[in-house]
């Protein structure tokens, strides 16, 4: 008795050969591009809305401290969910780069250097959060 072996040669290659191929359909004609269901209306492709921004992603405090910092002004932006790190720290950089300072990624939060309410505000409405004012 001899077993069954599978071809390792490479000249045969069952993964492209369509098991469907050698079958009749009675009378039914495969559905093309541009064809409707039956009954119905050609399907239109959905719309993607992949390319639009989010723009409900949640409310981010923006608050002005100088405690513990000796004296400086220090503008912190917390409660951001749902964010990855690399997303934080590329907002961040943004708003880093669009107030001329200097400023860090903390514990989920950002720290940027002086009172750069209005600058940071704008920056995350434009990412799609909802900034808040808080504190002082």
């Amino acid at each position: 008795m001899e077993k069954k072996r599978i071809d390792t040669s490479g000249n045969a290659n069952p993964l492209l050969s369509n098991p469907f191929d050698d079958i009749e359909f009675a009378g039914i004609k495969p559905l093309g591009a541009g064809d409707s269901m039956p009954g119905g209306s050609p399907q239109a492709a959905p719309s993607s809305r992949r390319k639009e921004p989010n723009r409900n992603r949640g409310r981010v405090d923006v608050v002005r401290q100088t405690a513990g910092r000796g004296g400086k002004t220090v503008t912190v932006l917390t409660g951001f969910k749902g964010i990855a790190a690399r997303e934080l720290d590329d907002l961040a950089r943004t708003i880093r780069k669009a107030s001329g300072v200097g400023g860090t990624v903390r514990s989920g939060s950002i720290e940027i250097q002086g009172d750069q309410r209005e600058k940071a505000e704008e920056i995350l409405r434009a990412a799609g959060f909802r900034p808040v004012r808080a504190g002082g």
